[in-house]
């Protein structure tokens, strides 16, 4: 297979995977589903981001996230709406 059909079926099967996750209403990999810093902790924020395959990681981060940044702590939920709902009590 050429590089030019390797790069079609790429393509081919990106689009794939879009219309899949727009389907079951997922999001993609890496994309930020919540962010807010804690009364509590002012230095902190309280990060989900989207596993891509309807999973979700918190994260408590310290710095100056997405650009430089220390992860404090994390957690992988099952589902994003789980991981949105705990950070939610977090910040709340």
């Amino acid at each position: 297979m050429s590089k030019i059909q390797q790069l079609r079926k790429l393509a081919k099967l990106e689009r794939e995977c879009r219309e899949i996750r727009a389907a079951l209403k997922i999001s993609l990999p890496n994309e930020v589903l919540y962010r807010a810093s804690p009364r509590a902790w002012p230095d902190e924020d309280v990060v989900v981001e989207a596993v891509g395959q309807g999973d979700a990681r918190l994260l408590i981060v310290e710095g100056n996230y997405p650009i430089d940044y220390l992860i404090k702590s994390e957690r992988i939920f099952p589902s994003e709406d789980e991981a949105c709902e705990a950070a939610d009590k977090m910040t709340t």
